[in-house]
C-alpha cells in the first residue's frame, strides 16, 4: 500500500529573459557600470520586501542599495510590475517546485515523504529564512491581487501534492484532501509559532503529527 508518489507537477514558468531595452539614461551601446543580473535585483528585493514591505521595493531603493544607477535596472526589467511579478515566480520556484523536484529524484516512499515534510520547518538557517520569506509575501497578498493570485496557487500545489500522497497510502480522496490540509497546516502554524516551546516540544509536537495523520481512517 506504502508506494512511491509520482504527483503530476506542472512545468516551471519559461526562466527565459525578453530581450532587453536599452538602458533608460544610458549612452549608445555601453553596459551597465556594475553587472548585475536579474538574480542580483530579485534577492535586493527579497531582502527589502523580509525586512521592510512591499512598498519599500523600489527602483530608487533597490538602486541605491546595489550601488548602480536606475538605468541599470532596466536592463533587465521593463518597469517596477516585472521585478515584482519575477520576485514572485523565483519565490513559487524555490519554496514548491524544487522541494517536489527534489523528493521525486529521491524517490521517497509516501510514508517517508510525509515524515519530510513535516521536518521541512526546522531545517535550520534554511528554514528560518524560507519562512521569513514567505510571511512577508502573505503579508503582501493581503492587499495586492497579484500577490494573492501567486500565493493561491502555491497553496493549492502543495496541497494536492500532499493529498496525493495520503492517496498513495490507501485514503480515499476526501480522507486524503483533510490530512493534507492538516499537514499543510501545521507546517504553517511552525513557521508562525517558532519561538513557542523547546527544541525537544517542538520535536514532540511533530511526532505527535505524524502519529495522527498516519492513524488508519475511522471505521478501518
Amino acid at each position: 500500500m506504502d508506494t512511491p508518489v509520482t504527483p503530476e507537477v506542472a512545468p516551471p514558468a519559461d526562466a527565459s529573459l525578453p530581450t532587453a531595452p536599452k538602458a533608460r539614461g544610458s549612452r549608445g551601446s555601453a553596459s551597465p557600470r556594475t553587472q548585475l543580473t536579474p538574480k542580483d535585483w530579485i534577492d535586493a528585493g527579497t531582502e527589502v520586501l523580509v525586512d521592510k514591505s512591499i512598498d519599500a521595493v523600489t527602483v530608487d531603493s533597490l538602486s541605491k542599495a546595489l550601488g548602480v544607477t536606475r538605468g541599470s535596472f532596466y536592463w533587465h526589467f521593463t518597469d517596477r510590475g516585472d521585478l515584482l511579478a519575477r520576485l514572485l515566480q523565483t519565490w513559487r520556484d524555490a519554496a514548491t517546485e524544487q522541494v517536489i523536484s527534489r523528493f521525486e529524484r529521491e524517490g521517497v516512499s509516501a510514508r517517508e515523504l510525509i515524515g519530510e515534510l513535516l521536518a521541512l520547518p526546522f531545517r535550520g538557517r534554511a528554514a528560518s529564512r524560507a519562512s521569513s520569506i514567505e510571511l512577508a509575501i502573505r503579508g503582501w497578498a493581503r492587499r495586492d491581487d497579484m500577490a494573492r493570485k501567486a500565493v493561491d496557487e502555491v497553496d493549492a500545489q502543495r496541497l494536492s501534492y500532499i493529498a496525493q500522497c495520503f492517496s498513495a497510502l490507501g485514503f480515499d480522496i476526501a480522507e486524503a484532501r483533510s490530512r493534507a490540509f492538516m499537514l499543510y497546516g501545521y507546517e504553517l502554524a511552525e513557521a508562525l509559532l517558532s519561538g513557542q516551546g523547546t527544541e525537544q516540544q517542538r520535536t514532540d509536537r511533530r511526532f505527535y503529527v505524524e502519529q495522527m495523520l498516519l492513524s488508519p481512517a475511522r471505521g478501518h
